[in-house]
């Protein structure tokens, strides 16, 4: 099917969301397109919002608007104990049980040979440099329980 020009671009937009095949794309663009200016607006903001508001915590590398992020300048937490996950997602997540009271560290992926993702695609390097410089006695490993997930927990656990 034909669409105008916006909409053709608009689709195309949702379809490089993870999950968002095309006629989902094509549903949310005639959504959009019906929404008031000023909400289109204030979601095209939000958009902007995190790409120019956000950054990786140097230290962790999980989400932040100040670096270092607020677990890691949180002088309460357990210093010793570092639970390693695969996405920022993961840390508020196990943040909203509101349980562990350690350091996190956010390798923002997993080792995937068949995807082309080697151990030093994901942040691995910068885990290996936090356990030279920190007191750290314990390390969790909660990577997700696929393949990838514990592939990378063993070669992590391997390295360590």
């Amino acid at each position: 099917m034909h669409y105008p020009a916006p909409i053709s671009k608009l689709i195309d937009s949702f379809m490089k969301l993870p999950g968002i095949g095309p006629k989902t794309a094509a549903r949310l663009a005639f959504y959009v397109l019906n929404m008031k200016e000023d909400d289109v607006v204030q979601f095209s903001k939000s958009l902007m919002d995190v790409k120019r508001d956000l950054t990786f915590c140097s230290t962790c590398g999980h989400i932040t608007e100040v670096d270092p992020c607020y677990i890691c300048k949180d002088k309460e937490r357990d210093r010793s104990v570092i639970c390693v996950v695969q996405e920022t997602k993961d840390v508020i997540m196990m943040e909203r049980m509101r349980e562990y009271k350690g350091l996190y560290h956010v390798l923002h992926g997993a080792i995937s040979p068949m995807d082309g993702v080697g151990p030093e695609d994901i942040n691995v390097p910068q885990l290996l440099e936090r356990l030279k410089d920190e007191e750290v006695k314990e390390i969790i490993m909660a990577t997700n329980p696929n393949i990838e997930g514990e592939s990378t927990a063993m070669y992590i656990s391997r390295l360590v």
